[in-house]
């Protein structure tokens, strides 16, 4: 029987192997650590309980389908419920906005808040699904980095149509160009933090990223978020794939150019295949050691990182949903300050997810878990105690300020994630939450691919590699591998 390595066990490292188990492998996934999971772990204290990452879900169908892989149904397994409220935003000067989920309900709605034009918003968002619907068979679904992607009906359409796609100018100059609030303009750049990057930066291609949230829906898992890594942990057991925990890779092996298996501090393991859902970079770094690194991609800019706070507030606040904004009064400031300046703004846009608004279990009556967040530069060696405490004190006086009353009184429990413990404890290369940026027009193309161009058999995926980061783009990149193993 064929064989296939796994080494990690994030969302993308699951997928991989339950669908390289549905094509006949025998699969072994390997993590260093005594929980699988990658980035989407699980914290609990005094009766407050939190998911420690990813707290956004899309395309739950990209899970659902793992099961039918083995003809499961997936509801036995796995469930979730679509949310009314895609995000409550706040804004310092009293201006608060609910996004329903409906796209109708969401243009009128915006229209009366921020006088635009009803029409000229229902008009951004069926372009924003056009350019979806254009580029995701071809940008997502598959390997940019095969000449057969490029051969294709989809890709020629692609192609006429490549004016539409707004690549030659930046998120911001393409919302610019259809509204006059600051406000909604604002609203709309924020979708170019979805994968760690700079609305003043990233291109005009990236206004379909709102098609994600509001034609496909958000969604909460039941038993949280933590549940997607669960359930596909669940059928991979079920399936017979194999998953040696505490047993950490310390090399890749290959002999010529055909990949052999991995080396542990335990023993040798031969495989047919290995993927590797490990950080690009630390793969070529710590595994791959005397393997020609691609220096082009592995030193190209990092997406943002991310200071968290996960609170436990002993009191309920009806205004707020499971996912809640309050922007800074600078955006631009905000952001010419993590990329170009690598450090945190003096006015961060700071975002709150409250998983009991859905699952009241994970606070204790009476109380939230919030987990708060900023984006925050990678770690290049900055005195990150001092950035978190001027974080603490700025999203205290954000939140009080929206909110009308003084938020530390209402903490009763406290833990902090920075850069640092980020790379720590997910090996990402500097904390950062995207693997790369996509800062540029070309950023899609120069993601690492899904497969070495010097080792034969040898895979990756995950956030830090084509098609980028985030659970949806993970799930994708483990098909776009299964695929490529398949062919």
């Amino acid at each position: 029987m064929k064989t296939a390595i796994i080494i990690g066990s994030g969302v993308a490292g699951l997928a991989s192997a339950v669908r390289l188990k549905a094509q006949g492998f025998e699969v072994t996934v390997f993590e260093g650590g005594a929980q699988i999971g990658g980035k989407l772990g699980v914290l609990e204290s005094r009766g407050y309980r939190w998911d420690t990452g990813p707290s956004l879900f899309t395309m739950p169908s990209l899970v659902d389908e793992l099961f039918t892989l083995f003809n499961e149904i997936s509801s036995d397994h796995f469930s979730y419920q679509q949310q009314d409220v895609v995000c409550n935003y706040f804004w310092e000067d009293g201006t608060r906005f609910s996004a329903s989920k409906s796209i109708e309900e969401f243009a009128k709605n915006a229209a009366s808040t921020f006088n635009e034009s009803q029409k000229t918003i229902a008009d951004y968002l069926k372009r924003s699904s056009l350019k979806y619907e254009l580029t995701a068979p071809l940008f997502l679904d598959k390997s940019l980095h095969k000449f057969g992607t490029y051969n294709s009906i989809t890709a020629l359409k692609a192609i006429r149509n490549i004016g539409k796609l707004d690549l030659n100018s930046t998120l911001n100059k393409v919302n610019e160009s259809h509204f006059k609030s600051q406000k909604l303009i604002q609203l709309f750049n924020r979708y170019a933090t979805y994968n760690g990057s700079s609305p003043y930066k990233t291109p005009g291609i990236m206004s379909m990223i709102p098609t994600l949230e509001m034609q496909f829906g958000t969604y909460f898992p039941h038993g949280g978020m933590r549940n997607i890594i669960e359930s596909i942990y669940q059928l991979g057991l079920r399936q017979g794939v194999k998953y040696q925990l505490n047993e950490k890779v310390t090399s890749i092996n290959y002999e010529g150019n055909k990949v052999t298996g991995v080396t542990t501090p335990k023993d040798t393991y031969q495989a047919d295949v290995v993927v590797s859902n490990m950080d690009v970079f630390y793969s070529y770094d710590q595994l791959l050691p005397n393997l020609k690194r691609p220096n082009k991609i592995l030193s190209q800019e990092k997406s943002s990182s991310a200071i968290i706070f996960y609170w436990g507030i002993k009191k309920q606040f009806p205004e707020l949903d499971l996912h809640n904004i309050f922007f800074g009064n600078d955006y631009e400031q905000e952001f010419d300050a993590l990329f170009d300046k690598k450090k945190l703004a003096n006015d961060s846009t700071v975002y709150v997810h409250i998983s009991s608004k859905a699952k009241h279990s994970d606070a204790p009556d009476g109380g939230e878990n919030w987990f708060v967040m900023v984006n925050a530069p990678t770690n290049v060696g900055q005195n990150w105690k001092a950035i978190v405490a001027a974080a603490r004190q700025q999203v205290l006086r954000k939140l009080s300020s929206c909110l009308g009353e003084s938020i530390v009184n209402y903490i009763e429990v406290e833990e902090v994630l920075d850069p640092i413990k980020i790379d720590d404890r997910t090996a990402s290369h500097q904390g950062s939450l995207y693997g790369i940026s996509s800062n540029s027009k070309f950023a899609a193309f120069l993601r690492h691919p899904n497969f070495s161009k010097d080792l034969k058999n040898l895979y990756f995926c995950g956030g830090s590699v084509h098609p980028g980061g985030g659970i949806p783009l993970c799930l994708k990149s483990a098909h776009i591998v299964s695929n490529l193993i398949a062919r």
